[in-house]
């Protein structure tokens, strides 16, 4: 007679390999370049089907009552699509969709303020703001999260004259998303989704910012309102952001940052202040770099890379100071951002020592 052989279960199990019966099928995710295929197929299509219906309905323009209500339908209509049949495909043509939509409901947001063009701004702002909390697609979030933050720029800069608050409260508002990611876990992908369209948002302004223009650069506005403001309220609101970003840090690290570290920390807050006062702009891509690093995400780390080049950049032709000036900012800020990592490390490495020897 024959050996009696040991089935395959049997031995991995010998070996220490744990077996789980019924683990079905493993999920295959779609290739990008499918994806992105489906993604312009569903452009395509919306363009299509936008294009037909527009032919029938250009009366509807007319009517500010007409032109909302099927705005409204419309995004109706890709909420539902969205949320009975995910894919790329019908995400992308529910996203066109959606995006014609919301340019009817502005059609009739026009038609009714009548030239109140703050009204206009503040009126997409909440609509956008609806959307990215509503709206079951993560592009469709991201791009909301994108068009509210503009939005609020441009509501901030026709109304009262405060551009550098609006990039103030989006690094703010980016800054409590991030911090909260992993807070509700189910909605992970959503949080995600919204703090990538802010910082999207945060980088367009940043940069139409040091360029000098507006989004509005065929409109001149007079310095009204709040302007006396400008630039420091919105370096004000960074630093708060990393305030928030520190004193959250130091709560999840409790037991292993000396005090030492804390008071270096927030020293440096002070000092980077002082900084800012004289280099508007630079404490807010600090502040998103050292957001990417606590949360260990490379690409919001990337973001602020990119938002400290930009500003680096403008404060270097930045005719207002001379270049020994500029230097010597620059060459301090280097520092203050060095001594942060050192101090970072010198207390971790104090309360290791500390540990090993009790």
């Amino acid at each position: 007679m024959g050996r009696a052989t040991t089935p395959l279960k049997d031995q991995l199990a010998q070996a220490g390999i744990d077996v789980t019966e019924d683990r079905g099928e493993p999920t295959l995710e779609t290739p990008w370049f499918v994806r992105a295929l489906q993604a312009f197929s569903g452009w395509l299509a919306a363009l299509f089907l936008l294009g037909f219906i527009g032919m029938g309905a250009v009366f509807v323009l007319d009517s500010s009552a007409a032109a909302a209500t099927l705005g409204l339908v419309m995004v109706a209509g890709a909420f539902a699509l969205l949320k009975a049949a995910p894919g790329d495909f019908l995400e992308h043509l529910a996203l066109a969709a959606s995006l014609a939509g919301q340019l009817l409901v502005a059609w009739a947001v026009v038609s009714l303020l009548e030239g109140e063009t703050a009204g206009l701004w503040w009126s997409l702002l909440v609509f956008q703001v609806i959307l990215a909390v509503v709206m079951p697609s993560l592009t469709h979030r991201a791009f909301s999260a994108f068009a509210a933050s503009v939005a609020l720029y441009l509501a901030l800069t026709v109304g009262v004259a405060l551009p550098s608050v609006a990039s103030g409260l989006v690094l703010l508002a980016l800054t409590v998303v991030w911090l909260n990611e992993f807070r509700w876990p189910a909605r992970l992908r959503a949080l995600q989704a919204l703090g990538y369209g802010l910082l999207l948002g945060l980088l367009v302004i940043q940069a139409m910012g040091y360029s000098g223009q507006s989004l509005l650069f065929w409109r001149y506005y007079p310095s009204i309102g709040l302007a006396w403001l400008e630039p420091w309220a919105g370096d004000a609101l960074g630093l708060l952001a990393l305030l928030l970003l520190i004193r959250n840090v130091f709560q999840h690290h409790a037991g292993t940052v000396v005090p030492s570290v804390r008071l270096a920390a927030y020293g440096a807050v002070a000092v980077l202040m002082l900084l800012s006062l004289q280099a508007p702009g630079l404490s807010q891509g600090a502040v998103v770099v050292a957001l990417g690093f606590a949360i260990g995400n490379r690409l919001v780390m990337g973001f602020g890379g990119l938002l400290l080049l930009l500003s680096i950049t403008s404060y270097y032709y930045w005719l207002e100071a001379t270049l020994l000036t500029k230097a010597l900012t620059l060459f301090a800020m280097g520092v203050v951002l060095l001594a942060i990592r050192w101090a970072m490390r010198h207390g971790r490495w104090a309360r290791e020592a500390e540990g090993a020897g009790q």
